[in-house]
């Protein structure tokens, strides 16, 4: 079914002068996508949510408006039925990135638990008597009195996890705490947006594409690189679990 989506694209593209392997490298999507987009070739496409990202990063980096276009082509192709099962998607391949080491959310709670005891510790030993055969000063008391000095109170860490996500390219983004509730809902961040920090005690994201930098408790998680649209499960110790499709949420 003809929409006009493709004919819209593919002029644009033409007015910028760009070729489909330019695309291609800026918003990782396959050429194999773009070229299906154009076309209206909408079967070629893995469907659902997933099209209409594609749809609405692409037209974005045309100057359009994704998200008129993307209503569009879920208006029009929608089938009676509902969406079908989205297939799944062939990435850009990997700039050769290295790989991250990321620190397990329970060696961060020890930690964190240990240097607590050090500091609590280190006030006792400060507000101790000191050396007995010192003499008293004028304004004091006894050794029976009160004593003068105040022991200060360590601050209780924060529960949850705190998260951070930013944009190393255009990026459809939905981020639900652990009450469901959407803290970023379906939106595009543009390369070099922040967002957050955001805390719960558990967190579920679906990305349109791996262009994202994610840091969980200060510390930067291993969000690989992909085209493809990715989905992760944050838990109260700072875990990173993938979702596969299907399980991800859509903040629609």
């Amino acid at each position: 079914m003809e929409t006009g989506i493709g004919a819209t694209l593919r002029e644009a593209r033409g007015r910028r002068k760009v070729d489909l392997a330019e695309v291609e490298a800026a918003i990782k999507i396959r050429i194999r996508y773009l070229q299906a987009m154009e076309n209206e070739e909408w079967d070629a496409l893995p469907g659902g949510a997933y099209t209409r990202g594609f749809i609405r990063t692409y037209a974005i980096y045309l100057g359009l408006d994704g998200e008129r276009l993307a209503d569009e082509y879920k208006r029009n192709t929608a089938a009676p039925g509902g969406e079908r099962t989205p297939k799944r998607v062939e990435p850009v391949p990997a700039s050769g990135r290295g790989e991250r080491r990321r620190l397990s959310g329970g060696m961060v709670a020890a930690a964190v638990t240990l240097a607590l005891v050090a500091l609590v510790v280190a006030i006792g030993l400060a507000g101790g008597d000191g050396d007995p055969s010192a003499p008293e000063s004028s304004g004091g008391e006894g050794p029976a009195g009160p004593r003068s000095a105040s022991r200060a109170t360590a601050p209780a860490p924060k529960p949850g996890v705190e998260v951070k996500l930013a944009a190393t390219a255009e990026v459809w983004v939905c981020l639900l705490d652990a009450g469901e509730d959407a803290l970023i809902d379906g939106q595009i961040l543009e390369d070099g947006a922040d967002a957050g920090p955001y805390r719960s005690s558990r967190f579920e994201v679906a990305l349109g594409n791996g262009s994202v930098e994610m840091t969980i408790d200060g510390r930067k998680a291993d969000v690989p690189p992909s085209s493809s649209p990715v989905g992760y499960i944050i838990d109260s110790d700072g875990g990173l679990s993938t979702l596969e499709e299907g399980e991800r949420p859509d903040c629609e």
